[in-house]
């Protein structure tokens, strides 16, 4: 047979969780000096890294390497074994045809030769690729099953990034990095958006585990996650307690999960511009004041027409009633009022508690006609049937939650007015409000009776408590 012009070196590797490709490097080696002792001609090597060759996920190099030789620019191939170059039939019956086609017949392994232009080469490839699939399927079941072993008995699950406010380890707390995971929690729970949160973050010089950027995705993956609060899940179900400390606790996390819930019935919404958005109503018809800004000036405004509904007769300068509302929530936090406030407020824990108890049943419910659907008790059409009305009840109940008054909240603020106070100007406008959001209800503003300067009379606030 005559030696090929321009053979394809293929090289592929399914897991590579140290990044350095030293598999992927070792069947190069090998084919290279396969080709050289046969005298054959290397036109390209194509290396596809930490990519399986049975889940059916793009191999960007092996489709490279199938067009080339589709189109005549390899006129054989060169792997490492058979179930290197696929181990799906499928593929293999594919890989035939595209080699049929092109009168590519020479596959060349270390360890054997295929002719696909013969019956009994092709029958051949065929025997590799149902044995790598039998054993691929294999393994991944084993692989599941170690995995649900390791969650139901609260082990750290694999992968090769640290989890955030934890050791290498993935079990020992991280004392400096667990501040941040409490604090992020405390901030999600009063009101603070995730970008918010990533954005302060990232001006502050946080690194994340990885060392890339804080976004609001990563935010939000972390404090919903289950681990932060000494829980094990597996594929997105709470299986039980995990075998680290928590950083939070589990009635944190149920907050953080209601807030959730409630900020995606809220639907989304543009960053904040104005400090006091949605919190000053108009001393002349009630309406609210909306923010709008005429050249330089930002104002507050009543505004009339079909889409505010507003009488259109007050309208303030946004800077000194800033000021000044931002001036007595701080000065309010420490004042004896809101240590009373702070301690009627510990009569929610009870309705909380209660809330939390059913939230918990009800996932105990779920996890329950999981594992009967799964174990073939129950038929999918039944299965959906149950839960659906159980789906509708955590809803509520995770609404109910988000409504019950957030002594939480308050209880990182109250009596930190100074501190507040000083740290005030490195705050985004998100944190400032949440803050603000948590004492005042709203402030009326009253119509101006002198023009000029601002009169703090005008403003009346309504405390939320």
């Amino acid at each position: 047979m005559e030696k090929p012009r321009s053979a394809a070196v293929y090289a592929r590797i399914s897991s590579d969780p140290t990044g350095l490709a030293l598999g992927v490097q070792r069947q190069l080696e090998d084919c290279r000096k396969l080709a050289a002792d046969r005298g054959w001609t290397v036109g390209a090597e194509y290396v596809d890294n930490d990519v399986s060759a049975f889940s059916g996920k793009v191999r960007p190099e092996y489709e490279r390497m199938l067009a080339d030789v589709r189109d005549g620019l390899r006129d054989a191939v060169i792997v490492y074994n058979m179930d290197r170059l696929t181990r799906r039939p499928i593929e293999l019956e594919q890989f035939a045809q595209v080699c049929k086609a092109a009168g590519v017949h020479q596959v060349a392994t270390v360890t054997t030769d295929v002719d696909l232009g013969t019956d009994d080469g092709l029958f051949t490839a065929r025997i590799f690729a149902a044995f790598a699939a039998k054993k691929s399927g294999r393994k991944s079941e084993r692989l599941r099953r170690k995995a649900r072993q390791n969650a139901e008995q609260g082990r750290p699950g694999g992968g090769a990034n640290r989890p955030f406010g934890y050791e290498a380890d993935k079990i020992t707390i991280n004392p400096a990095e667990a501040q941040i995971v409490q604090e992020m929690a405390d901030r999600y729970i009063s009101g603070e958006s995730t970008r918010s949160i990533a954005t302060d973050l990232e001006d502050r010089g946080v690194p994340t585990s990885s060392g890339a950027a804080w976004r609001s995705t990563t935010v939000r993956n972390l404090l919903h996650s289950a681990r932060i609060a000494g829980l094990r899940s597996h594929l997105g179900e709470v299986v039980g307690k995990a075998m680290w400390d928590p950083i939070i606790s589990v009635e944190d996390r149920d907050r953080i999960l209601a807030v959730a819930v409630t900020k995606k019935a809220a639907g989304r919404r543009t960053p904040r511009r104005y400090l006091l958005s949605g919190m000053l109503r108009c001393g002349k018809c009630g309406g609210k004041l909306f923010s709008s800004a005429r050249g330089d000036e930002r104002r507050y405004v009543c505004m009339s027409g079909p889409d505010h509904r507003g009488c259109g007769g007050v309208t303030v300068a946004a800077p000194p009633v800033e000021e000044w509302l931002t001036a007595a929530v701080l000065y309010r936090l420490d004042t004896a009022d809101m240590e009373a406030v702070l301690t009627g407020q510990q009569a929610q824990g009870t309705r909380h508690a209660e809330l939390t108890a059913e939230r918990e049943k009800l996932q105990a419910r779920m996890v329950e006609l999981s594992e009967m659907f799964s174990e073939g008790e129950v038929s999918r059409l039944e299965w959906k049937a149950a839960r659906d009305p159980l789906e509708r009840q955590l809803t509520m109940v995770d609404q109910q939650l988000a409504r019950v008054p957030g002594g939480h909240a308050l209880a990182q603020i109250i009596g930190q007015g100074d501190a507040l106070r000083a740290g005030w100007a490195t705050m985004n406008l998100e944190r400032q409000h949440t803050i603000i959001r948590a004492v005042l209800d709203y402030a009326t503003i009253q119509p101006a009776e002198r023009l000029g300067r601002f009169y703090p009379d005008r403003i009346i606030p309504v405390w939320a408590v």
